[in-house]
């Protein structure tokens, strides 16, 4: 597999000002959603920290997958890092996903490797990079989730133990300080899953939160917060069942191309998400790009074609959804510099 094209640049009009995936010094992970892969400015960014945050079931761990196996496609020699700290991860659902568990490296005792506190996460971190600077190969580490992960302080206490609860948020303030260059000059690409909180007695601004304290909203390049939008059903025998779930992406930081754009997806359960539906969707409500009968048959077509027709349609509609998205980008480029 080829890796997929970057984001265009802004048209000349635009006086080459900053535009999407503008810098040439920065390297993606597909998503395996063409349009989320445009939010985020090309991808997951490699060499770069990412932060997927999320409410249950908006396919957090999900993308996380995705990731690995186009990671996998991609880099041949390249080493992917699945740190699972929930105790609920399902290898055989994780393979019909789609993830390459033979190129996968849970820890020293598969899928069965403990990882209890951040303190063990960051040793093997730093491990890890120490490694893939020995090899020189690059890396994808996932940490699923921060949430999950205790301190040696908490897990030492007993119940009931009164504490501020303040040393997760140091220790990642801390590991941060110490690993992120290393992270870069790896060409690791560092993707952290987090749960959210609700904020208590919040009238108005931000309802949500996350754990870990602030060491992520400062460190990470690309932040991606899913909310989940709808169910999807299916009828067959007169039989209806859940079988889909939309889901909102929105990108609240981005050092690698604009923030604050967000887009929706169709996350199909034992499939993944569904790229070249969710393409199509945007082409058509958001973008205004596709209509009448040249949708119908694009929608048509998805549904009926297979094999070496179906990878045709999908990259037509991936260099339709690129297209489209940069010439959307364009309009809202500043037209002349502050600074001559």
């Amino acid at each position: 597999m080829v890796e997929r094209k970057r984001l265009r640049q802004a048209p000349q009009s635009a006086g080459g000002l900053y535009f999407p995936n503008s810098k040439k010094d920065v390297r993606f992970i597909p998503s395996g959603c063409t349009v989320l892969d445009c939010v985020l400015g090309g991808g997951w960014a490699r060499g770069r920290i990412a932060n997927i945050v999320g409410d249950k079931s908006v396919g957090k761990s999900l993308c996380a997958i995705e990731a690995c196996a186009n990671f996998a496609r991609l880099e041949k020699k390249g080493q992917i890092f699945y740190r699972e700290s929930e105790a609920a991860f399902d290898i055989s659902y994780a393979e019909a996903l789609g993830l390459p568990t033979k190129r996968v490296d849970f820890g020293p005792d598969g899928i069965d490797s403990q990882w209890d506190t951040v303190e063990e996460v960051w040793q093997d971190l730093q491990d890890t990079l120490s490694d893939l600077a020995k090899a020189k190969a690059p890396g994808l580490y996932i940490v699923d989730s921060l949430d999950a992960l205790s301190s040696r302080a908490e897990m030492e206490r007993t119940f009931g133990t009164p504490t501020f609860g303040g040393e997760k948020a140091k220790m990642m303030g801390e590991g941060f300080r110490k690993l992120v260059r290393q992270v870069r000059q790896a060409d690791l690409a560092l993707i952290f899953i987090s749960q959210i909180r609700d904020k208590i007695g919040i009238v108005f601004g931000e309802k949500h939160t996350r754990t870990g304290g602030k060491a992520l909203d400062f460190y990470a390049s690309q932040i991606v917060w899913l909310t989940h939008l709808k169910t999807l059903t299916q009828t067959h025998g007169g039989v209806k069942r859940p079988t889909a779930v939309r889901i909102k992406a929105k990108c609240k930081k981005n050092k690698v191309g604009v923030a604050l754009r967000e887009c929706e997806f169709i996350l199909r359960f034992g499939f993944g998400i569904e790229d070249v539906i969710s393409s199509l969707d945007w082409l058509e409500q958001d973008a205004k790009a596709l209509r009448g009968k040249e949708l119908d048959e694009l929608r048509d077509n998805a549904l009926r074609l297979d094999g070496k027709g179906l990878v045709e349609l999908e990259a037509y509609i991936r260099d339709k959804v690129l297209t489209t998205w940069d010439e959307v980008e364009s309009r809202f480029v500043p037209k002349r510099r502050k600074y001559g």
